[in-house]
This record gives C-alpha cells, sequence and structure tokens, in this order.
C-alpha cells in the first residue's frame, strides 16, 4: 500500500490549494516563479473544477488542466490531484433536483454554494463516478502526480426519501430482523415499534423528543453513507494508479466522520486545521488536533489546509500576528506532519472566501503574509530530511470515540452544557501544559505501548472496550477517567446501576446513586479543589482510597476522586489547574515523565526521531536551559546548556557529536 513517504521522498511536503480557473492564464507563469521563491514543492488542483472540467452533462473540457499540470511540473512542482466532487456544477441540481439534500424539515438544500449533494444519491454517484474515471485515465501517468485527493471536507447530511431507502439497507444489514432492532432501539417506549421496514424513516423533525438511539444509528449510518461515496472513487484512482496514495481531508473534531473508521480506508490521512488567533488556548488546541490525526495515521501525516493569517467564517476574523504562522506551522510537523498546506495559494478576489487568507495574499509578494511563507519554506529545506517518516513517541494515549460522542449529544441527556469535545481538551491541556506527548487511542484499541491512559468522557462503551479498560488495568496500565463514563452499552442502554458493573468494580464503586449535573456558575468544593459542570453521588464499596472528597451541599463526605491500585475515577471537572496538578500526579506515579523538565510556562517541548522541537507561545522571549550541547538546524547554531527563543520563537535541536 502506499504511503505519505512514498509522495514526500525524503521532505516535507510545502504548498497549498492552488486554483488556477479562477485567474486569466497570464497570471500562472508568476504563480510558478513565486512557488519556486518561496520553497513550494507542492499545490493541490481541481478540488472545485467540477463545473469547469464538465460545464455541461458529459462534456470534458480537460486542455487547461493538461497545460497547467505540464508548467507546474516543469518547474519541479508536484500535484495532489483532487476529484471535484464536492461541489457539483448547477446543471446537476437544475436537471437532477433529486440530488439535492434535504434538511430534518424536508426543505432543500439548492445549490449555490458547496457540498450541495445526497450522499445516497445513485444519480450523483454515477456522475461522480464518471468523472472520477476520467481524470484518473488522464492524468494517472503524468509526472507530476503525488497524491489523490477524493472530494473534500465530507459533511453533507441528508433526511430526503433517497436517505430513507439507504438507511433501511444499512439497518436491515445490521440488524437483520426488525425484532432485533426494535429492542435495540427500545421502541416499546412512547408506542414506536415497527412492524415492517418501510415504516423506518431517518429522524427528522419531530414533535418532541426523538428516540436517541435511532439519531445514534443515523449518525453512524452517515459517516458510513459518506464514506461508500468516498470509496467508490478512491477504488476507480487505485484501480488506474495503485501507486499513488489516497487521501481525503478531515475538519478538525468533526462529528459527522468516524475517523477511526475513515483512517483506516486512507493511504494518508489528512486535516484541516483553523485555530483561532485571538484564542490563548489555540496553541493547545492545534497540539491536539495534531496528536489526534498523527494518531488515526498510525504515523506521519498531512496538513492539508491551514490559513495564512484571517479566516471568512468567525463572527470578527483576526489575522495571524506576525510569527503566529510559523510556530504553528512548525509545531505540526513536531507532531508528525510530513506535509504542511494552505487554503490557499493565491487569495480570490471574488466568491465567498475572497477574505480568506492565502500564501500569496492580496498584498502581494512584497506584503508580509508572503515574507513569512518564504522563511517557512525555507525552513522546512532544513530540516525536511531529518524528521520525514519519524516518529514522535508518547507514553500516555486518549480515549476518544465517536460512538460515544453521538450518544452524548442526544437531546434529552442530563445537562447540556457538558461538551465532548471541549471535555477532550481539558484533559489534553492538563498534559500538554506539563510537556506530556499524548497520543489518542480508539475504544478497545490495545493499549499495553502505553504506561497511562485518560478517559476523560466516555458515555457510551461497547462491551469489548470495556473488557480492554479492566485487561489494561489489571496488567498494571494506569487509568484515569472522567465522569459519566461507562454508563450506556453500544445501543445506548443504560447499564445496571448507573455504570458497567467492570467498571464499578475497577473503580471500587458499589453504586452511582444520582448524577448531580451543575449550573454553569455553580462549583462546589472538593478536597484542595472546586469542581465545575458535574458531580455524583457515589457510594465506594470500601476497595478504592477516596483521594478527595466534597466538601459542602448534598454530597458533603461523598468521594469526588476515587482510586483503586492504578485506576483513577474524577467524578467532576476539576478546574484547569488541579486537573492538570491531578493529571500530573497520576503520570509520575506511572513512571511518565515531561519531554523536558523546568520548561518556562507557554513553551512547549516535542521530540520527534533525533529532534528537539522548542516552541515559545508566548509574546515575549525566554531562555529555556538545555541538558547538554545541542545543534540549532534552523540557525545553524550550538546551543550549549541553553537556548532563548524570541516571540512565537521556535527551535529545532539535534544531539552534537562529541
Amino acid at each position: 500500500m502506499p504511503s505519505l513517504h512514498d509522495a514526500t521522498r525524503g521532505r516535507i511536503l510545502f504548498g497549498g490549494d492552488y486554483n488556477p480557473e479562477q485567474w486569466p492564464e497570464e497570471v500562472w507563469a508568476d504563480d510558478v516563479r513565486l512557488m519556486k521563491d518561496a520553497g513550494v514543492n507542492s499545490v493541490t488542483v481541481g478540488v472545485f473544477s467540477w463545473a469547469t472540467i464538465e460545464p455541461r452533462p458529459g462534456a470534458r473540457e480537460f486542455d487547461w488542466l493538461d497545460r497547467l499540470l505540464d508548467l507546474v511540473h516543469a518547474h519541479g512542482v508536484g500535484v495532489v490531484l483532487a476529484t471535484p466532487t464536492s461541489s457539483p456544477p448547477p446543471w446537476m441540481g437544475a436537471l437532477h433536483p433529486e440530488t439535492l439534500p434535504r434538511t430534518e424539515d424536508g426543505s432543500v438544500v439548492s445549490y449555490g454554494s458547496r457540498q450541495h449533494f445526497c450522499p445516497s444519491s445513485p444519480v450523483y454517484r454515477r456522475y461522480a463516478a464518471a468523472l472520477t474515471e476520467d481524470l484518473a485515465a488522464r492524468y494517472g501517468d503524468h509526472p507530476a502526480l503525488t497524491v489523490w485527493h477524493i472530494n473534500n471536507e465530507y459533511c453533507t447530511h441528508c433526511w430526503c426519501d433517497e436517505t430513507a431507502a439507504h438507511f433501511r439497507r444499512w439497518l436491515s444489514s445490521r440488524y437483520t430482523t426488525l425484532d432485533r432492532l426494535n429492542d435495540a432501539w427500545g421502541t416499546a417506549f412512547w408506542s414506536q415499534r415497527y412492524d415492517t421496514w418501510a415504516e423506518i424513516l431517518p429522524p427528522r423533525r419531530a414533535q418532541y423528543i426523538r428516540n436517541p438511539a435511532q439519531e445514534l444509528d443515523f449518525k453512524r449510518f452517515t459517516s458510513d453513507a459518506l464514506m461508500e461515496c468516498y470509496t467508490a472513487e478512491r477504488d476507480i484512482v487505485t484501480r488506474h494508479t495503485p501507486h499513488i496514495p489516497v487521501t481525503t481531508n478531515f475538519m478538525p473534531l468533526w462529528p459527522g466522520q468516524d475517523a477511526w473508521a475513515w483512517a483506516e480506508q486512507e493511504d494518508v490521512v489528512s486535516v484541516d486545521v483553523y485555530p483561532d488567533p485571538k484564542d490563548p488556548g489555540a496553541g493547545q488546541y492545534n497540539a491536539m488536533l495534531a496528536d489526534m490525526t498523527r494518531s488515526q495515521a498510525g504515523g506521519p501525516w498531512m496538513v492539508m489546509e491551514q490559513a495564512t493569517g484571517t479566516v471568512n467564517w468567525r463572527t470578527v476574523n483576526h489575522p495571524k500576528p506576525t510569527g503566529l504562522n510559523r510556530l504553528w506551522s512548525l509545531q505540526s510537523v513536531a507532531r508528525g506532519a510530513d506535509a504542511l498546506c494552505y487554503f490557499q495559494w493565491r487569495q480570490s478576489r471574488q466568491g465567498a472566501e475572497k477574505f480568506h487568507s492565502a500564501m500569496v495574499s492580496h498584498a502581494g509578494e512584497h506584503g508580509r503574509t508572503f515574507r513569512e511563507v518564504k522563511r517557512i519554506g525555507a525552513e522546512l529545506a532544513l530540516i525536511g530530511a531529518e524528521v520525514s517518516d519519524t516518529v514522535v513517541p508518547a507514553e500516555v494515549a486518549v480515549l476518544h470515540g465517536w460512538d460515544a460522542w453521538w450518544s452524548s449529544t442526544q437531546e434529552g441527556r442530563p445537562s447540556s452544557l457538558v461538551s465532548y469535545p471541549e471535555l477532550l481538551q481539558a484533559w489534553h491541556r492538563g498534559l500538554w501544559e506539563s510537556g506530556i506527548t499524548t497520543d489518542f487511542a480508539r475504544p478497545g484499541a490495545d493499549l499495553s505501548a502505553y504506561r497511562m491512559v485518560l478517559v476523560p468522557h466516555l458515555q457510551l462503551l461497547d462491551d469489548a472496550a470495556t473488557e480492554t479498560l479492566v485487561a489494561y488495568v489489571r496488567g498494571g496500565g494506569t487509568l484515569v477517567c472522567g465522569f459519566f463514563t461507562g454508563v450506556a452499552d453500544v445501543d445506548d442502554r443504560i447499564r445496571p446501576g448507573g455504570m458497567d458493573s467492570r467498571l464499578r468494580g475497577l473503580f471500587g464503586i458499589r453504586t452511582v446513586h444520582e448524577w448531580w449535573p451543575l449550573d454553569a456558575d455553580v462549583t462546589v468544593e472538593c478536597d484542595g479543589f472546586r469542581g465545575t459542570l458535574w458531580s455524583e453521588e457515589l457510594e465506594p464499596d470500601g476497595s478504592a482510597e477516596t483521594v478527595a472528597a466534597y466538601r459542602g451541599g448534598e454530597l458533603d463526605g461523598l468521594p469526588a476522586v476515587l482510586r483503586k491500585g492504578t485506576a483513577w475515577y474524577v467524578s467532576t471537572l476539576p478546574e484547569p489547574e488541579a486537573l492538570r496538578a491531578l493529571l500530573g500526579r497520576a503520570a509520575a506515579d506511572a513512571g511518565v515523565r515531561p519531554v523536558l523538565e523546568g520548561l518556562p510556562a507557554g513553551v512547549e517541548a516535542v521530540r520527534r526521531g533525533g529532534l528537539l522541537f522548542l516552541l515559545n507561545h508566548g509574546r515575549s522571549p525566554v531562555e529555556v536551559k538545555l541538558p547538554g550541547r545541542r545543534f540549532d538546524l534552523l540557525t545553524g547554531t550550538e546551543a550549549d546548556g541553553g537556548v532563548e527563543l524570541g516571540r512565537y520563537g521556535v527551535a529545532v535541536l539535534g544531539e552534537v557529536s562529541p
């Protein structure tokens, strides 16, 4: 199976989405001149080119694309070639309105934007396959081709009649009989029992709360339906070019795709990352996305999109201050990226994203943005051979699963303030601020390589994943588990006792009497810290140590944090400093140490291969002490005992031979 290593060839891919159809052809020569100046070695082409290639049904206008691929190849730039199937031309919606998606209340989502297709539509799939077939046949042997990029940001949901029929087929395959489906969905409640498959619909707009198990299965189905679209196109291009790796770009923490399942179908895992420059936690968020994508990839991965500066969808779209683009780019490399790409190469003058930044901004080649892009390109050339295809070691894993996420979003839940992504980020931040690198892992995965495993919040855990956790602790691993975990089984059916009995035994809990969610402005006092968001009325079985108890209120004296051997249970969300201290204590007990001790606040240290990356997320210079002599690949200077990092500064340090 081809890999990203086959495309990078011992370097870091650097470039971005290139949309030459938006510009007169005389601009192309200037583009390749600037690409060479910036060290660009890869461009992504064709993402939104369907209407240009197929302006009317069955037409094929490839001449412009022929000239473009020949031009960039002649200038040493490789091509990530996209199938342009994420945005069908207007003629498809006009001639085939059944290809347009419908919302939960039955409204048609019209063309005029992008992603306006029903994933279950056989008409859409037929046109998409035909275009992909012709694209692969024409360019499969082109020397510029390095990676196939299928579609773009799969995110379309649909509740139309075609989707309903597809959903019924999916359910029939999953459950085989209606009796099994009725049992899994608990349809005895509210007289929802189904007598024929034809009665089943997607969870459309309803009078009151919809069946949560039906909604859970519809989310599973939608991820699978989109994946069918992806694999159909992937199989076409693979048949023509079995040696060329294939990817599609994930969106960060997007609930619509089970990224673990999708990653198994890709040769290269890629993601679009857009942290908010005004968010003080954005550096940690970027690190978390990198850790998550690296874990899904099982090795090096690809930043398919990032912004040089502003985006165009936030309430206020702030630019990145000088140095921040470089910092976050090298942070991604530190955490395993072998490709850094942007949306897009040249900033659009028209259309919905004309205020979205690009590598060549409206200010042109003399603008600050392009100067910084040139610096990044030059530095990637300095370190590419040293880091390409190397690993990022981690002794800690965070469990993250889409079934649990989907389960946690149901309408009739105990607290709508509980946000699965925010809990994931809070726990990851606790270790990131302590200088401890983490992987992510799928529930049920082999955990034997890790000294410590964190479970911030997995409301739904199937039997296999539960048994894996039990076996991990029995094997000596340290497990730290957050509140409201293991509450439901694979069908979102509540476990007796308020938590799976195997987990209760693991943590020394006899019964969970009540869940006590907290209002937004309420905290609970615990021994040594305050808890937020949630609390629980636990009855311990006498086998566990109460690390911290609730003080005051209804839960006075009851355990807030329990520890039984190497298994910890945290029944609230400690405030950030307290959560960091608790996770640090558990990590130290497990033998996990920071990458580098004694780091100044805001400085991140990551090891990749034989290199040590130091990244200053602050706006003031700092001095970082080093054990021994190092050589900074970016400056070509030796660092003996310490290195100074300027505002948003980065050092990439190798060992100095004795």
